[in-house]
C-alpha cells in the first residue's frame, strides 16, 4: 500500500511517499481501508520532532480516519469488516495518512450516516476538542454563559454549536469578516476582535474558551466572575492568575474515545450540527497540506482533509 512517511524528523520535505506493507490488526484493534484522513497542526509536530509524546521513526503521519473496517484483530467484537467508521488511530495520533490504517477500537466510532468519508474525517480531533472543553474540564451547564475566543476557527465553530445545543449563552470572539458565519452557527453575540476589547466590555463570564493563546487567553481572566473557569487546547494558563481572581483554569490534550465520537455523531444525524471542510488534496500531496499548516503556502481556511 501507499504511505506518507518519515524516515527522521524536519520540514515538509522529508515526508516520502512510498510502498510499505499492510498494517496487521491486533488485539484491541481493526484495519481500516481509509477512504479519507485529516491534517492539522498536531500532525507537523509529530513531523518535526515537536510532539511530547515518544516517536519512533520511521512512521506513518496521520491520526484521523473515516472509511471500511477491513479486519478486525483477535476477540475484537466493537466492530465488523464492512462498517463504516471514523475516528482516531491511537494515542500515538499516527498511522493515518495512508491507504490502510490500524486503528484502536477504543478511539473510533460508527461514521456519521449523513456524511461522506470527506467530512468525516474532518472531525474526530477538533470536535471532541470542543465537547472535552466544554463539558469534560469547564462543566458547562444550561444557563451558563459561556465566552469562545476564536470562534470561527476548526475548534472554536463546534464549541459555538456544542455551547447552544446544551442551552448556554454564547459570546464569541471572530474577524468580522466571519461575524455572521459564528451568529449562523449559535452565537447569541459575536465581537470583532480587532475593532473592540472583549475584556472591556464583558464581565461576569461562567467560562471562557481558549483556543487562541497568547494574549487573548490572559485577558480572558479578566472576564469571568468568581468561581468561573477558564480552559484552553493551546497553552496552560496562569495558576497565579486564576488563584488571585478565584476562577479555575486549565489546559487541555484532546482524549478521542468513541462514546464521545458516538454522541457528535448522532447529533450530526439528527441534523443538529453543522460540519465544514477546508481544502481537500489527495494522498499523495499530504506534503502541500504540510506547507499549509506551516505557512508555506497561504493558510487555509477550515480543516485540511487528505482524500485517499
Amino acid at each position: 500500500m501507499k504511505a506518507n512517511r518519515i524516515h527522521l524528523y524536519g520540514p515538509p520535505e522529508v515526508i516520502v511517499f512510498e510502498d510499505v506493507e499492510v498494517p496487521v490488526p491486533r488485539f484491541g484493534e481493526v484495519l481500516v481501508k481509509v477512504a479519507a484522513s485529516g491534517a492539522g497542526l498536531w500532525d507537523t509536530y509529530i513531523r518535526s520532532g515537536a510532539s511530547v509524546l515518544p516517536q519512533p521513526l520511521p512512521l506513518t503521519l496521520g491520526a484521523e480516519i473515516a472509511g471500511v473496517v477491513e479486519a478486525v484483530g483477535p476477540s475484537v467484537i466493537a466492530f465488523t469488516p464492512g462498517q463504516e467508521v471514523f475516528g482516531v488511530t491511537n494515542a500515538r495520533f499516527t498511522g493515518a495518512n495512508a491507504e490502510y490504517a490500524v486503528a484502536s477500537t477504543a478511539m473510533i466510532a460508527l461514521k456519521p450516516r449523513v456524511l461522506t468519508y470527506l467530512y468525516a474525517a474532518s472531525m474526530p480531533v477538533v470536535a471532541v476538542t470542543a465537547w472535552q472543553m466544554l463539558f469534560d474540564h469547564a462543566e458547562l451547564a444550561a444557563g451558563e454563559t459561556v465566552l469562545v475566543q476564536g470562534a470561527a476557527g476548526n475548534v472554536g465553530s463546534y464549541a459555538v454549536q456544542f455551547a447552544r445545543l446544551a442551552g448556554a449563552r454564547v459570546i464569541a470572539t471572530a474577524a468580522a469578516a466571519d461575524i455572521d458565519k459564528v451568529k449562523a452557527l449559535g452565537a447569541d453575540k459575536v465581537i470583532d476582535f480587532r475593532a473592540e476589547r472583549f475584556d472591556e466590555t464583558l464581565k461576569g463570564i461562567d467560562v471562557a474558551i481558549d483556543t487562541v493563546g497568547g494574549g487573548v487567553q490572559r485577558r480572558s481572566f479578566a472576564v469571568l466572575r468568581p468561581g468561573g473557569r477558564l480552559i484552553s487546547s493551546v497553552s496552560k494558563p496562569n495558576a497565579q492568575e486564576a488563584e488571585k481572581r478565584s476562577v479555575r483554569a486549565g489546559f487541555m490534550q484532546v482524549d478521542v474515545d468513541t462514546p464521545t465520537l458516538a454522541k457528535i455523531a448522532s447529533l450530526v444525524d439528527e441534523g443538529k450540527l453543522n460540519v465544514e471542510v477546508g481544502p481537500v488534496l489527495p494522498l499523495e500531496q499530504l506534503r502541500v497540506a504540510h506547507e499549509m499548516l506551516e505557512g508555506i503556502r497561504p493558510k487555509p481556511r477550515g480543516k485540511i482533509v487528505i482524500e485517499s
